[in-house]
């Protein structure tokens, strides 16, 4: 399958997605690159090891405008697939229903707890640890229309420390998630029709 990442930060998902697939765990072609920021870490990656990228981000177009644009470069590439790697936007409705049961998307958390719009990143990490959590860790999950309320396809629980930081929390679960993410893309491509798709 075609699949298209999603990325709006550092990249170290996407990163270690490519590894994968550059490795051989992935077999699915890493087609391109979304991001809405052109200058992240993600984008940056893109450029050094010759992944096709888009910036599309809403400066200049209004919502409709930033949906057809967007809708239009997955069509061009002929995507099968997206994976949202620390993207922060809420995909357009329209996106979400043609690719309905072919988006996933990871959290830095056991969902359906620190979940929702604004929880991302160290926001997520100090809301489990102002909660007094003894756990934490990470969800793996189809996107619909709602943030962070898909099906769930994965989770690992990570203990927390009682002088865990945020920061401290943060690196525990990322090194989680770079293991598991590429391992739960090649499971779910085995099962994969294409045929079904386009």
């Amino acid at each position: 399958m075609n699949i298209c990442i999603f990325a709006s930060g550092t990249g170290s998902n996407f990163k270690s997605i490519y590894r994968a697939y550059r490795r051989g765990l992935i077999k699915s072609n890493i087609k391109l690159l979304i991001t809405n920021n052109s200058t992240c870490g993600a984008a940056l990656f893109a450029k050094k090891y010759k992944v096709p990228c888009e910036h599309i981000s809403s400066a200049g177009y209004n919502a409709k405008e930033l949906e057809t644009k967007m809708m239009s470069v997955l069509i061009k590439n002929k995507i099968d697939f997206i994976v949202l790697a620390g993207y922060v936007k809420m995909l357009p409705e329209s996106i979400v229903n043609k690719f309905d049961g072919r988006i996933i998307n990871i959290h830095p958390a056991l969902l359906p707890s620190f979940g929702g719009a604004g929880m991302y990143g160290l926001n997520v990490h100090k809301a489990v640890l102002d909660s007094g959590a003894k756990y934490s860790g990470l969800t793996i999950h189809y996107v619909d229309k709602e943030y962070d309320n898909g099906k769930i396809i994965f989770q690992k629980s990570i203990k927390v420390d009682k002088d865990d930081t945020p920061e401290m929390l943060q690196e525990k679960i990322l090194k989680q998630e770079h293991i598991f993410y590429p391992r739960i893309i090649a499971e779910l491509e085995k099962n994969y029709d294409k045929k079904s798709t386009h």
